[in-house]
This record gives structure tokens, C-alpha cells and sequence, in this order.
């Protein structure tokens, strides 16, 4: 091939395997976040809660009976295990104070403080965190019964596919790859060059400026295939994940976010040379949707106004159906209107940032 723009693009990958940094952030660490989230939210062998007691000041009462026997007492740790039909669970209970057990709470050692005065039992937690009030329901029978609670129905443990936390987390790596992937990339590269005046040089020569930018999407397009790929191949083999629904659908999807997020690279690298301001502008985009977008929980956590702002940006429709590929088997017609927004969206700011495109 002859064309200016394949070895243009030929270039670009070239430049991009010369820093070996570069290559790490767009394979290794991926691959690195879903070992990680993987192992931290899968096969645990058993739940563990931290619960910080304050005996009660006369040394008797319900807790210090069931805990002690009426003993004085002596640990400042005590473990409780108990075997239930949903796994094993252990409690790590500290004796201590209530300054201490503040401490270990901003810690993140404990969940839940417990005390008791004038016989009645008092459960400190912050009621926005559901597993405070799990602490309760279960310590609350263990010091009545001496059990965690008797289950009034059969557990059935979920094993359909799609139904994991990391089932949930991998199409939001991959999505949240290519975003930046891309934007850095990109606007990185096009403002260093800018401020190098590389750009003003490479404009004086026949090469025509559309060739330039094709190559610089292309060259983007074909590292962040490959490293899409990589991350489904380890899925598959390190989790079980496998695409469920359309693979035309889910190349047309990935093809039209990279083209969404290389026209909102070209608006954001349109005019500044200071690359100060450039990472600025990009981490000022890209951090709110990475916060928003659903990538490491559901975004259906925020208020109802919130959501409603959250589903318009690109990323959210980019993760949502991928997700709804990858996990619910949805085909090209169900994720259709997400492939034509994105690529209306890519469109419009390319051409935008043309209109704006600063070349000197």
C-alpha cells in the first residue's frame, strides 16, 4: 500500500510502542484492575465483619454475658465463626473504648460500634452503609439465641451468567479503556506537537491534514482493538466471560465509541499548545465520567435528577450497551440507537474541533 495515510498510521504505532509506559497503561493495567476486582469480589471463602464493643460500665448486661460468661474480661480481640448455608462468616470483635473504636471506624477496620447501658443495646453505624445494618439483624440474634438467625426460606445461590460483580465491572473496563485510550493519546500527542511546532512543519509539506488525522484515529483505533481483544481473551479464560449477544453488534459499538471519544479528542486539543492545560481539559472530562458513568458501580445509586443527566453522557450509553452484549445477549437492533448517537456525537465534535483547529 502507497497511501499517505497507511504509512502515517504506520508511524503513529510506532511512536506509541517506542514508550514503554504507554504500552503498560493500555495493556498491563487493565488486565492488572480486573485480577484485582476479580479476586476481591469473587471466591472469598468467607464474609468478614469488624465491630468494635463497648463493654458496659458495671461489666454485666446481655453483650457481656454472651461474649465473656460473666467473666471479666481480658482480650481485646475476640473471633466469632459461624457456618451457615450461605457460606461461612466470621466477626473480628475489638474491646475497646469509644475513642479507639472511632479511630478503627475511620479506619475502615470496623463496620459497626456496639454498647450498652442500663441493659439495652445501642448499634453505632452510618445508615447509608448496608452492611451496619446487616451487623445488627445478625448480632442481634447471636446475643439473644446464640445463633446468626434461623433462615425462614432455602438459599439458591445466583450462578446465571451476567449476574456477578465482575461480570458487571469487565464491559466497563473495556469501555473505560478505550475512552482513554484515546483522549490521552490523542490530545496528548496532538498538543505535544503543537508545542514542539511539529504541527506547523508537518502542515508545510504536501501532506494533507485529513490523512493526518485519519491516521492518528486509525493508528488509536487498531491499539485499542488489541487491547480489547487481550481483556476479553483473559476474561474468558480467567472468569468465564463470554460475549452473549451480537459480535457484529458489539465491533460496530466499539467502533462507533472510538469515534465518539477521537472527535471529542480533536475538539479538546483544537487550540491549546500548553500541555498543562491540555491534561487539564482531558482529566476535566474524562474523571467525572469515570466517576458517573457506571464503570465501578451502577450509577442507579445516584438521585433521580442525577441519573437522568448521567444517561446522556457518552460513556454511560457506550458501557450500558456493552454491558447489555456482553451480559444480557442483546443483539444489533437493541443497541442500534447507542451506535448511531455515538457516532452522530463523534461527528459533530470532530467536525467542531476541525472548525477550530489551530495548526501553528
Amino acid at each position: 500500500m502507497n497511501h499517505p495515510i497507511f504509512f502515517l498510521t504506520i508511524s503513529q504505532i510506532k511512536e506509541f510502542f517506542r514508550e514503554p509506559g504507554a504500552v503498560f497503561w493500555s495493556f498491563g493495567f487493565p488486565i492488572l484492575m480486573a485480577v484485582g476486582l476479580g479476586l476481591a469480589f469473587s471466591g472469598k471463602q468467607e464474609i468478614l465483619h469488624g465491630v468494635a464493643v463497648i463493654p458496659s460500665s458495671s461489666g454485666d448486661g446481655q453483650v457481656s454475658n454472651v461474649l465473656f460468661e460473666g467473666q471479666p474480661y481480658q482480650d481485646t480481640i475476640l473471633e466469632r465463626r459461624f457456618e451457615t448455608e450461605n457460606g461461612n462468616t466470621r466477626y473480628v470483635l475489638h474491646i475497646t473504648d469509644w475513642e479507639q473504636a472511632e479511630i478503627l471506624l475511620k479506619r475502615g477496620i470496623i463496620n459497626a460500634i456496639i454498647t450498652q447501658e442500663q441493659g439495652k443495646i445501642q448499634y453505632h453505624y452510618d445508615p447509608m452503609n448496608p452492611g451496619g445494618e446487616l451487623i445488627q439483624m445478625q448480632l442481634s440474634n447471636y446475643f439473644a439465641s446464640g445463633t446468626l438467625g434461623q433462615n425462614n426460606g432455602t438459599f439458591v445461590p445466583l450462578d446465571s451468567i451476567g449476574t456477578r460483580y465482575i461480570d458487571f465491572f469487565i464491559p466497563g473496563l473495556l469501555t473505560l479503556g478505550i475512552m482513554m485510550s484515546v483522549m490521552w493519546g490523542i490530545c496528548y500527542s496532538l498538543i505535544e506537537k503543537r508545542s514542539k511546532k511539529l504541527l506547523r512543519r508537518m502542515i508545510a509539506t504536501p501532506m494533507r491534514k485529513s490523512h493526518f488525522l485519519i491516521s492518528m484515529w486509525a493508528s488509536r483505533l487498531m491499539i485499542t482493538v488489541f487491547d480489547s481483544v487481550v481483556l476479553l481473551v483473559f476474561a474468558h479464560y480467567f472468569f468465564q466471560i463470554s460475549v452473549q449477544g451480537s459480535m457484529l453488534a458489539l465491533i460496530l459499538l466499539l467502533l462507533s465509541g472510538n469515534i465518539a471519544f477521537f472527535g471529542l479528542s480533536i475538539l479538546l486539543s483544537s487550540r491549546t499548545a500548553n500541555m498543562q492545560v491540555g491534561n487539564g481539559l482531558v482529566s476535566f472530562i474524562t474523571t467525572p465520567m469515570m466517576v458517573l458513568s457506571g464503570i465501578f458501580f451502577s450509577y442507579q445509586n445516584f438521585p433521580d435528577w442525577a441519573i437522568s443527566i448521567i444517561r446522556f453522557l457518552p460513556l454511560t450509553r457506550f458501557t450500558d450497551h456493552t454491558r447489555s452484549i456482553i451480559n444480557e445477549g442483546a443483539g444489533l437492533m437493541q443497541t442500534l440507537d447507542g451506535i448511531v448517537i455515538l457516532l452522530a456525537f463523534g461527528f459533530i465534535t470532530f467536525f467542531a474541533g476541525m472548525k477550530a483547529y489551530k495548526w501553528y
